[in-house]
């Protein structure tokens, strides 16, 4: 075998063995397992222990690349188990949360953000380039949190779930426009951001019917199959890989959005079909990719490059970015007829920025808009949010128990 993957066997070793560790260490805690892995990735990171530059691994660079990839994996895969445990009824039952919380909780971080760094003397693309980082929600980590406690199918789940697709498509919105406009110099017209607008709208109609309609039909039909029984969960995997595909290279949103809707459209297949997926997509996903995309995010970040000046406006940021989610998106549940405690844990929820914070984040980068010097705070308050929130659901949701509630028809199946 060639060196490269040699020493890739060993740094997915070391990742796996301390997000294991550290993950049982944060339940010993009272924490959910998902806050450990997120320490263990800034342990490992160049912040203190810097893995992958040891002397032992001869091409950092292309190690780091493959264990990203990995960890992108890691990301769509839960996503698509999420999917798995909701039904778009339960969501549907909290459109009016979702639209209002996703609204508010994406414009509110731009209106209190970008004031931030024009006030320290950024120019006025970074300033929109960061609101628009802010905007974004990771509601992988969330939704993990949520699914360990046992509540992620309560009235709250399942309006962090819906509100994050909303949020979704307005953050990628967003920055599309924002490239569109200022990216080039030129103007995008008025008819190229309608359809950047509509592109997002008929994917995930059309998302939604295929995966509602096909694709338990056709998967209860391969589980019934005796030749192919053996592949339904490669064919719920099949099913989760292309809808990622689909929803960035057609759809023009994220991934692991596709990813969520396929197996949110398998969870209306029959209970031994269910289960079947479930069983073979979270022994690989749990015990091998999701943890490479948790500790990939620490290994991401170098705290020990932030300098001292930019601590105040690393601090105004991260202060800003929990109390816009907590505003925006626990305001607009409220309005959409959440209690004030309900709407306060979507908010909680909210907070993280994870990956699509950081996607939005490179992407500024990039195309020139953040300099290396202000990209280093706008990740470690992506990395901040992305740490603090699990303990934050946790301390929100504490008490909160998932009550038992009438199977839907497609269950019974």
């Amino acid at each position: 075998m060639e060196s490269n993957v040699i020493e890739l066997f060993l740094a997915l070793g070391i990742i796996i063995a301390a997000s294991q560790f550290a993950g049982a260490a944060a339940r010993s805690l009272g924490q959910p397992r998902v806050f450990g892995e997120l320490i263990a990735g800034v342990l490992l990171g160049p912040t203190v222990l810097n893995l992958l530059d040891w002397s032992v691994f001869h091409d950092p660079e292309l190690l780091h690349h493959t264990i990203t990839e990995l960890a992108e994996l890691g990301v769509l895969f839960l996503m698509f188990i999420v999917g798995l445990e909701v039904h778009l009824g339960e969501l549907l039952s909290v459109r009016k949360v979702a639209l209002w919380g996703g609204a508010l909780g994406a414009v509110l971080p731009i209106l209190l953000g970008a004031p931030i760094i024009l006030i320290y003397g950024y120019s006025t693309e970074a300033a929109i380039f960061v609101g628009v980082t802010l905007a974004a929600t990771s509601v992988s980590i969330s939704a993990q949190t949520l699914l360990e406690l046992g509540v992620l199918r309560t009235k709250e789940g399942l309006g962090l779930l819906a509100t994050a697709v909303v949020d979704d498509v307005l953050a990628i919105l967003l920055l599309s426009i924002a490239i569109a406009t200022l990216g080039t110099g030129e103007s995008a017209g008025a008819l190229d951001l309608v359809w950047i607008f509509v592109r997002m709208m008929l994917f995930i109609v059309l998302g939604m019917g295929i995966a509602w309609t096909l694709l338990p039909r056709t998967l209860n039909r391969i589980h019934r199959s005796r030749s192919l029984a053996t592949g339904t969960a490669a064919f719920a995997l099949i099913a989760a890989l292309i809808f990622g595909w689909a929803a960035e290279a057609l759809g023009g949103i994220a991934a692991i959005t596709g990813a969520f809707i396929a197996g949110m459209g398998l969870s209306q297949t029959t209970e031994s079909t269910k289960e079947n997926i479930e069983k073979a997509v979270q022994n690989i996903s749990y015990s091998f990719l999701v943890p490479i995309f948790f500790v990939n995010v620490g290994l991401n970040v170098d705290l020990t490059q932030l300098g001292i000046d930019l601590l105040p406006l690393t601090g105004l940021l991260l202060l800003s970015s929990v109390i816009s989610k907590v505003l925006g998106s626990g305001l607009g549940a409220r309005i959409g007829g959440f209690t004030t405690i309900e709407s306060f844990r979507v908010g909680i929820c909210m907070i993280s920025r994870g990956e699509v914070g950081l996607i939005i984040a490179s992407v500024a980068l990039s195309n020139g808009f953040l300099t290396e010097e202000l990209f280093q705070p706008v990740f470690v308050v992506i990395l901040l949010t992305t740490v603090l929130t699990p303990p934050l659901v946790r301390l929100a949701f504490r008490g909160r128990t998932e009550k038992p509630r009438p199977k839907l028809a497609s269950e019974h199946a």
